[in-house]
């Protein structure tokens, strides 16, 4: 969704308690759970070529050996210390991951001040024109870039699948992602993605023919009552082009639930969110 609708749907779900908390989730992205058995990983900054300029991104990976690249794309307030946190975390379980600046078009990451949120009116304002940069040629052009840059780094094993996971207006590009290199990416998740499905001839779900692999949908529950067909539509979609795909409306789970940064972090619902990727992942890549 990605819109003010969003944002005052979160705000009527948001006790005075949940809110006061909420204020205190940026600490809570130190707090990530640590797995067992996490793999030592390293992560640096890095410029992307691309048709359009040069991108900004993160990539992390383990230190030793060879593993699967995932590209992982960021909701609306972009690339920012939560999301390296997350691509660390997805590094420690054996994955090589690059998040990117989406919005590498218009401004370097991150771009907000402590305290602005895309719900805020006037931050909205001034990511929206980014936004509309992002067409579907524009992120099949960049994800070309960023399959080629992944497959380039030494500590990839090129010889196994790519996976791709998205937030927000993530969600579509994870699918553009696969679309745009069906013999490299053969997983992909999408949570609390926005606009999956539309009325236009490209429309994301309508892009199930040409996927390869396997996917996850993790779909917010303010998000299915506004849009309650949605989820049918597209395991319609996936149906019919014979590709697996487990769609789910997570209950109690509002838009933007699993971005540890988030006022409406559920961190129960995030790590069963995140857990089903891992687990597409091992079975897939």
């Amino acid at each position: 969704m990605c819109d003010e609708w969003t944002a005052e749907d979160n705000d009527h779900h948001l006790s005075r308690r949940q809110f006061g908390a909420a204020a205190g989730v940026a600490g809570l992205a130190m707090m990530l759970p640590v797995a067992a058995d996490a793999l030592p990983a390293t992560g640096r900054d890095v410029t992307i070529a691309t048709p359009d300029g040069q991108c900004d991104a993160y990539f992390t990976a383990p230190t030793s050996g060879r593993h699967p690249g995932v590209v992982m794309w960021p909701d609306i307030m972009g690339l920012r210390p939560a999301f390296r946190q997350m691509a660390d975390r997805l590094a420690q379980s054996g994955y090589a991951v690059l998040v990117v600046n989406q919005f590498y078009r218009s401004t370097k990451a991150p771009f907000l001040k402590e305290g602005e949120s895309f719900d805020q009116p006037q931050v909205r304002d001034r990511i929206m024109p980014w936004r509309e940069k992002l067409t579907p040629a524009a992120v099949t052009a960049d994800a070309h870039a960023f399959v080629a840059f992944i497959d380039r780094q030494p500590g990839v094993d090129t010889k196994r699948p790519l996976g791709t996971a998205g937030y927000c207006m993530g969600g579509p590009f994870v699918l553009r992602t696969a679309t745009a290199e069906p013999a490299r990416v053969h997983a992909g998740a999408s949570f609390h993605g926005a606009q999956l499905v539309t009325d236009t001839p490209d429309s994301p779900h309508r892009l199930a023919p040409k996927l390869r692999g396997s996917y996850l949908i993790a779909i917010a529950e303010n998000d299915d009552a506004r849009s309650p067909g949605d989820k049918e539509a597209l395991r319609a979609a996936f149906a019919a082009a014979k590709r697996p795909a487990e769609i789910e409306v997570y209950k109690g789970a509002m838009h933007g639930w699993c971005v540890i940064d988030s006022r409406v972090y559920n961190q129960s619902q995030a790590e069963r969110a995140w857990g089903r990727m891992l687990d597409l992942f091992k079975r897939t890549l």
